[in-house]
């Protein structure tokens, strides 16, 4: 363990200075490079700048801080003949920057914001004690370990946007939650207690005086055998349990959104009293998940289980939703598929004048609602019973900070009109993303 001492606090507020002092010169920005070795000052701080980002350490690397974001522009485009259509837009979808760091080689923290357009503006703020690969406690707001997709990063999802099981599996909350890996890397858990959240949705504080338990287990069984072909299959289960209870204000509930961010299933609200449904009683979610990434070639599928008793009125009832999703990618040229994201080993801008990585990719997503909604907790006339999309997209890596992505993606609908069926969605969305 390092130990804390004057010295580091001044090569932090060295670091933090040079960051922080403005710079009369404009850079040009080079050309991608292999990482340089950090450059130390004079008072022994380790500055370095990399397509990772920008970091300040101490010597001994015990104290560190890094500067990192992302920012991704997209544009959405739809089919006008849907009963509902979407707007055709361009918009900042996410424009995040990161700071995170360790401190005596012991604590980790992350502080992640987002200043797109109503958006909320903490999405992570916690602190990890890591006493070893086996054992670390994390305490803040941060992802609960529900969602395989979910869990992946925005940056590195295959398509533009989630697919439905998103919808059902908590986004953020704040809670304390112990996990890591064991057997070299094999077996990873995660165990946690949260303020608990409706579904696809964030939470900040605990409304209900209840917690919701959430956990994981995850494996990849060849990873530490000699089947090196095999060591990116990764299979696991998730679930999460708790107690919620809504109100009028705040119900407890979210509406479910398609794969271009419509609304298609939404509970009853109203403005008098026992016209709104509520969350009342247990929540209990369930997700097998699993992927498998070798070479070029990348799959991923997942099923969520979300059960969850609500009240109208006098009236009670327990509403099972179900959602699952296939997807599978190949990357071109460039590059291997992963979870944590394609990195063009030919990346466009480097020296010897690369093109990067071209991935293409496909998905097939349902989402089932609780017939026993319909018509008392639900409008059959404005909410879907079942939501069906399949999509493709092609990406461009053109190197490790900058991505072009073209998405498709067609959802049809059983129900959710007063004639039936709502008309389907098409909808285009571009996406151009740079991250450091």
């Amino acid at each position: 363990m390092a130990v804390f001492t004057p010295h580091r606090l001044s090569i932090l507020a060295a670091g933090l200075a040079w960051l922080l002092a403005p710079h009369a010169v404009a850079q040009t920005p080079a050309p991608e490079a292999p990482p340089a070795a950090p450059s130390p000052t004079p008072g022994g701080v380790a500055v370095k700048a990399t397509p990772e980002g920008i970091s300040v350490s101490s010597a001994d690397k015990a104290f560190l801080l890094k500067l990192r974001g992302y920012i991704q522009m997209d544009g959405r485009f739809f089919e006008s003949k849907a009963d509902r259509p979407g707007s055709t837009t361009l918009l900042i979808r996410r424009a995040r920057p990161l700071l995170e760091g360790t401190l005596f080689n012991l604590f980790d923290f992350r502080l992640l914001a987002d200043f797109a357009a109503n958006a909320p503006l903490l999405w992570d703020a916690y602190l990890e004690y890591r006493p070893s690969k086996a054992v670390r406690v994390r305490v803040g707001k941060f992802r609960p370990p529900v969602g395989l997709e979910r869990n992946q990063s925005g940056i590195n999802t295959l398509f533009v946007e989630r697919a439905l099981p998103t919808d059902l599996v908590p986004n953020r909350d704040v809670g304390v939650m112990v996990h890591g890996d064991l057997y070299d890397g094999t077996l990873s858990y995660a165990l946690g207690a949260f303020n608990g959240t409706a579904d696809g949705a964030s939470a900040d504080t605990n409304l209900d005086d209840s917690f919701d338990l959430a956990a994981r287990l995850f494996a990849h069984p060849f990873r530490a055998t000699k089947l090196k072909q095999l060591s990116g299959l990764g299979l696991g289960i998730a679930a999460s349990r708790g107690q919620q209870f809504g109100s009028a204000s705040t119900t407890g509930e979210a509406p479910l959104r398609t794969m271009g961010q419509q609304t298609f299933f939404i509970f009853r609200t109203g403005t008098g009293a026992g016209e709104t449904v509520i969350a009342h009683g247990e929540h209990v979610r369930l997700s097998p998940q699993g992927y498998l990434y070798l070479g070029p070639v990348g799959a991923m599928a997942e099923y969520v289980s979300s059960t969850q008793e609500v009240n109208l009125g006098a009236r009670h009832a327990r509403l099972r939703f179900e959602s699952w999703q296939a997807s599978a990618s190949y990357v071109l040229f460039g590059g291997k598929a992963s979870y944590d994201g394609v990195k063009p080993t030919d990346p466009l801008g480097a020296e010897a004048g690369g093109w990067g990585a071209v991935e293409l990719g496909a998905r097939y997503a349902s989402l089932h609602v609780d017939p026993d909604a319909f018509p008392i907790y639900a409008d059959p006339t404005r909410s879907a019973r079942n939501a069906r999309g399949w999509g493709a997209v092609a990406n461009w890596y053109l190197n490790s900070n900058v991505r072009v992505a073209t998405s498709f993606d067609h959802t049809s609908f059983d129900g959710g009109a007063v004639d039936g069926d709502r008309i389907p969605e098409d909808v285009v969305m571009s996406r151009f993303q740079v991250s450091w």
